[in-house]
């Protein structure tokens, strides 16, 4: 068995503040009202914008996900499965 520490990221309150700047940067209420121009390939310059706080929340939930969250679930079921296997 891993003896990894027991972590979860909802007690961590960086993540959430991160978290909650990358939603409110997806989100764009902070463009002027009717701005499209510069148009990039044909696209407004906003849904750029859009597209990268996308991707940048899937990167950063993802990275979360992997380097921060090893929770006690994980430990109780594979003590489950070994003594099922007995």
């Amino acid at each position: 068995m891993d003896n990894k520490p027991i972590k979860e990221p909802i007690r961590k309150k960086w993540i959430w503040i991160v978290l909650v700047l990358i939603v409110l940067g997806n989100v764009p209420w902070y463009m002027p009202a009717g701005s499209y121009e510069p148009l990039i390939l044909g696209i407004p310059y906003w849904a750029w914008i859009i597209v990268g706080f996308s991707l940048l929340l899937c990167a950063y939930l993802s990275w979360a996900t992997l380097k921060h969250w090893n929770i006690v679930e994980d430990i109780e079921e594979e003590e489950k499965r070994r003594k099922a296997n007995e």
